[in-house]
């Protein structure tokens, strides 16, 4: 049986000089991009982490800004802080995914800004004032800490950060005593994957998630010899394969907009990883029409709870 290879860790490579910064994906067409950027976006497997880069240091950030406020005005910040006095921030996003509040976000950082439109995204370039004001402030208001309702670390940015998804509750709730070697595909913070390791018949599990910030507070959440945390995306070459079971919570939303490409990639990932006979035990808003593409993918497929808006399903390859 082959399981997941370790997570790699990031790690800057101080020989190198970096002067130009990108975060997210910001199409080309609204916002130019130094060929020699860096990504430092967490949602890319790999990418540098933005609070890694020196005071001062970079000369251009582009940045296409999450739509959560706390995490957009901590990115914001960090990247202010990154900048040398007098270098250019561009920073946009849709209209209704927060981009109607950058303008305010970034004078309020003592920032002088320029606001165009284009195809429904705001716009809005800066150069770093000298001397920014309430960068401190917004980097705690965003960073990692300990949710103590959870008791468990956590951070602005990741899904259903501060609060048990109730999803993910109705899963665990439903759960039968698994056992054997398993993954949760887009882990997040560990919570349900907690739940599972605490059956000593599981003998390994596999926690993959695309966001480093995820991934970094299930490794502060979970010690547990039998938990491999790797900061991948569940939908790729993550080297899982023969396992008895998956569990999961898949995602349909990128950037805040619906997109259930997320979901049937999610499915089609955790057949390729189970063995024949293994099971996957999956999540969803009852809207999701997942059930015709598991019936494809799986040999028996069975609703198992329904409730709240949300459906639990077993499926066995």
């Amino acid at each position: 049986m082959q399981r997941a290879r370790k997570g790699r860790k990031v790690t800057t490579d101080v020989s190198t000089i970096v002067r130009a910064a990108i975060y997210g994906a910001p199409d080309r067409d609204l916002a130019e991009t130094p060929a020699d950027a860096v990504q430092l976006s967490p949602l890319t497997p790999g990418s540098m982490a933005i609070e890694t880069i020196a005071d001062g240091s970079l000369d251009a950030i582009t940045m296409l800004t999450p739509p959560g406020s706390l995490e957009r005005r901590y990115e914001l910040a960090q990247a202010l802080r990154a900048l040398r006095p007098g270098a250019a921030l561009t920073a946009l996003a849709l209209k209704d995914k927060g981009g109607s509040r950058l303008h305010g976000e970034l004078e309020a950082f003592g920032c002088a800004v320029t606001e165009t439109a284009k195809r429904h995204h705001r716009i809005c370039h800066v150069q770093r004032p000298a001397a920014p004001t309430g960068l401190d402030e917004a980097i705690a208001a965003g960073a990692p800490r300990l949710v103590e309702p959870l008791g468990l670390w956590s951070q602005p940015g990741v899904f259903s950060w501060d609060r048990v998804d109730p999803g993910s509750a109705l899963l665990a709730h439903t759960l039968p005593k698994l056992g054997g070697d398993g993954a949760d595909l887009g882990c997040g913070i560990g919570w349900l994957a907690l739940a599972v390791l605490a059956n000593p018949k599981v003998t390994s599990l596999a926690l993959i998630d695309i966001d480093r910030r995820a991934i970094e507070a299930a490794r502060r959440n979970i010690d547990d010899p039998r938990a491999q945390i790797v900061w991948a995306d569940a939908r790729g070459d993550h080297g899982l394969t023969g396992l008895d079971f998956v569990v999961m919570n898949p995602p349909f939303h990128d950037s805040g907009i619906e997109d259930r490409g997320l979901g049937f990639a999610f499915l089609a990932a955790a057949r390729r990883a189970l063995r024949k006979g293994g099971v996957l035990w999956m999540v969803a808003n009852r809207h999701l029409p997942y059930e015709a593409r598991l019936d494809e993918l799986f040999r028996v497929v069975i609703p198992r709870a329904d409730k709240s808006g949300f459906k639990v399903i077993e499926a066995r390859a």
